[in-house]
């Protein structure tokens, strides 16, 4: 029984490498070669795949806590958008940005912008843009709180 643990790990090991699986074959196939050394003292096969399955999730579970988790795309600084209704001072409103419909709020709350009109991206927090008039934008820096 080593022997086909020992190919089943190896086999693992290879399609981690072909096919990338966030490290999830590559676990299994940790986890084969170690049972194949525990298969020389357990003889009993069901045993032997009950301590590969248990072995292969706790280490796809710890290996999961290394791997970078996705990261939402970062908004460009300055980048132009189109408010797509009114937003009166101190409120929000919406904005049409890169193809989207987002909620929008004015950096200066005196101020109200009018429909349709060019605005730029000056900040974010959350899924709340915060923009300024295009003719106000000239020399400002993005800020981004999540």
């Amino acid at each position: 029984m080593a022997w086909l643990w020992l190919g089943l790990g190896l086999a693992f090991c290879v399609f981690e490498v072909i096919t990338p699986t966030a490290f999830v074959e590559l676990m299994m196939g940790i986890s084969a070669l170690a049972v194949a050394v525990i298969s020389l003292v357990i003889p009993q096969f069901y045993l032997q795949a009950l301590i590969w399955l248990l072995l292969s999730v706790l280490l796809i579970g710890l290996v999961r806590r290394f791997v970078p988790k996705r990261t939402a795309r970062i908004l460009q600084a300055e980048v132009e958008a189109e408010t797509l209704t009114q937003i009166p001072a101190g409120q929000t409103g919406r904005v049409i940005y890169e193809g989207s419909s987002w909620q929008a709020r004015c950096e200066d709350e005196n101020l109200t912008i009018k429909s349709k009109t060019k605005v730029y991206v000056v900040g974010r927090k959350g899924t709340t843009l915060f923009i300024i008039p295009a003719e106000f934008g000239e020399g400002l820096t993005f800020h981004s709180e999540s």
